[in-house]
């Protein structure tokens, strides 16, 4: 049976009004706002749903990996309420600082730790930063294969052969197991739970890793400054008889202002 481990992300609902969102200028990190619940990064529930299509098909046992606070045990229940077998989370203080390249660092040795895998699996993209990088980092902190932007997944004996999205069109790639693989929406909408199954998900124990058995790796980037962007915009309305006068003098304001 294969062995499939899924990176998953809990992030701020990107469904958050744009006037509801705040910022912590002295922590430098976003803020949920009064009510709002942190959700399950969208790009990840479609590798969760990639992993559960190949169980679907040809059974494979389903371990969901997530970092993050204590919070993260419910990204990773739900998970398991869609059907994944288990979970592990990565939490601690320690990790709190990381980047990008850190945050690779830790889920590879999280998974090193996890033991035989077949295939690890993370979402296309963060579902807030839209970095993109940890998956590939994964990949190549664990010297494994990887093909990005996966949209269909066909496993053999010993190779899986994959339908990437492209630019122009599509691309079939094979690759050698154990890969590493990022998932595009194009693999098809993530399953909903049913109440029955998120109950059971419950019962399940999912183990929390601190630093202690997974040592932090520093972060080769740190954040300066964090602040949401300003827009001021004016408007000027050209005034005139006619089209002709009113660009003549829309031309006459543009060169005044050097744009032309």
């Amino acid at each position: 049976m294969l062995n499939i481990i899924v990176c998953v992300r809990q992030i701020l609902d990107p469904e958050t009004p744009a006037k509801s969102f705040k910022l912590d200028p002295d922590s430098r990190r976003a803020m949920a706002p009064a009510g709002s619940e942190p959700v399950t990064s969208d790009y990840d529930e479609n590798a969760v749903e990639a992993a559960l299509q190949i169980k679907d098909t040809m059974g494979a046992n389903v371990t969901i990996l997530s970092l993050g606070p204590k919070s993260a045990l419910t990204t990773i229940r739900r998970c398991i309420a869609m059907g994944a077998d288990a979970g592990v989370l990565l939490s601690d203080p320690a990790f709190e600082e990381s980047d990008s390249y850190a945050i690779a660092a830790t889920l590879s040795a999280a998974i090193k730790k996890i033991g035989a895998y077949d295939l690890d699996l993370c979402g296309r993209q963060e579902g807030d930063w839209d970095a993109g990088q940890v998956g590939s980092g994964i990949a190549e902190m664990l010297r494994l294969p990887s093909v990005t932007m996966v949209g269909n997944i066909s496993i053999g004996d010993t190779s899986a052969t994959v339908e990437r999205i492209v630019p122009d069109g599509r691309e079939f790639v094979e690759t050698p197991l154990p890969s590493a693989l990022t998932i595009s929406s194009e693999i098809g909408e993530p399953r909903y739970p049913s109440v029955r199954r998120i109950r059971q998900a419950f019962a399940v124990e999912v183990p929390t890793w601190s630093s202690t058995e997974i040592a932090p790796t520093t972060a080769l980037n740190q954040m300066l400054s964090l602040s949401i962007p300003v827009h001021d915009a004016q408007c000027h309305f050209m005034e005139g008889e006619s089209p002709e006068e009113m660009g003549q003098k829309l031309a006459i304001a543009l060169r005044e202002a050097k744009v032309i």
